[in-house]
């Protein structure tokens, strides 16, 4: 079987059940945007040199993959797939991203005004991911407009991975900084 089967080719694209929409769906555009956003973590978790920020990015990558598979679901199938073997984000997903960020703050960051992207190469990553992860927050409020009633810890979650992403940038600029301490 070819991924090429030409059911594109007039412009739409299919939800996770089949229905056909346009390929510009904000449904089909929140999936995108987070698509870009764990193409982004997959590429800090490549640079990144700590242990701990690789297993929490790849957890990260796993979260991204359920929230793709629940936005991408029609409203008249938003049942079935809660009640599917599809993950789903978790209320302890937020809290992994909530306990993260309280120890990053706890580290006692430099935070002193607008941060500029691209003191090293790891700040870069995480900056970067952290734009992709604003554009794909942003795309994700459009769901529900489009009539997708989405589950509102889909939006906190997504809300708070930015936030951790530019503390792991600042995390990075800090190391530099120090001399890698």
């Amino acid at each position: 079987m070819s991924i090429a089967t030409g059911k594109g080719d007039l412009g739409t694209t299919g939800l996770l059940y089949g229905q056909r929409v346009p390929k510009d769906h904000p449904q089909i555009e929140a999936v995108g945007a987070f698509d870009a956003l764990n193409v982004e973590v997959g590429a800090a978790r490549l640079v990144s040199e700590s242990p701990r920020v690789r297993l929490l990015l790849s957890d990260i990558q796993r979260c991204l993959v359920a929230l793709m598979g629940e936005v991408s679901t029609a409203e008249p199938d938003a049942e079935r797939h809660s009640q599917s073997d599809f993950a789903r984000l978790q209320d302890s997903d937020l809290g992994a991203l909530d306990r993260a960020i309280a120890d990053l703050e706890s580290r006692s960051l430099r935070l002193d005004g607008w941060a500029t992207p691209g003191s090293n190469p790891v700040s870069l990553a995480f900056d970067r991911a952290r734009v992709a992860a604003r554009t794909a927050e942003r795309r994700l409020c459009s769901v529900n407009a489009a009539g997708r009633s989405l589950r509102p810890l889909l939006l906190r979650w997504s809300n708070r991975l930015s936030d951790l992403l530019w503390l792991l940038a600042r995390e990075s600029d800090s190391q530099a900084n120090d001399g890698g301490a």
